[in-house]
């Protein structure tokens, strides 16, 4: 919501009825009205003012959350003797001369909501294990959903690098179920 008010002046009436542009040197604002004016403006929570004669036309507005800093005159600039020598840091440090390899991983992610189990029966021995190859299209674990056992085979070649759930848990849409490290 902006508050705003428009302050018209008038020139004074002659004793004839009619009236008299103010002489100039009336006109003319001097910096320390302006910044007297500022300043009320400021103190006073508006947020657009308006001032109009027939010489003069001032409109002051502001962002209603800025603050508004009172003026002051300029101080006075002296010349100094420049700095020491001042000593100069790189932002960023220097790339390595080998570059280094790094080692990228695929997420192995569950298709559907269900449980997930790392072998087809509690007697078998898990499909995969953490460090074991896999190659792409080899099951690597059975979710159940429905009372039905999925089988869930992996679409990359590599070697298993972390198993992200634990054997008869329950799994979402897209969690990660193991992470391989492709070949």
């Amino acid at each position: 919501m902006s508050k705003e008010r428009t302050i018209k002046t008038k020139s004074k009436p002659l004793t004839n009825g009619k009236s008299e542009a103010p002489k100039s040197k009336y006109a003319e604002m001097k910096t320390s009205e302006i910044r007297d004016l500022i300043d009320f403006i400021s103190q006073s929570g508006l947020n657009e003012v308006n001032i109009e004669t027939k010489e003069l036309k001032l409109h002051v507005k502001r962002e209603p959350d800025q603050k508004v800093m009172k003026s002051s005159p300029a101080p006075m600039m002296t010349m100094q003797a420049p700095p020491a020598v001042a000593q100069v840091v790189p932002a960023v440090a220097p790339r390595p001369e080998k570059p280094v390899h790094v080692k990228t991983t695929v997420e192995i992610k569950s298709p559907m909501i269900g449980t997930f189990y790392r072998s087809a029966n509690p007697d078998s021995p898990p499909f995969i294990s953490v460090g074991d190859k896999v190659s792409k299209g080899q099951t690597v674990c059975v979710i159940e959903a429905m009372k039905l056992f999925n089988e869930i085979e992996s679409e990359v070649s590599g070697t298993v690098v972390k198993a992200m759930i634990e054997n008869s848990s329950p799994v979402e849409y897209d969690q990660i179920l193991f992470v391989v490290e492709p070949d």
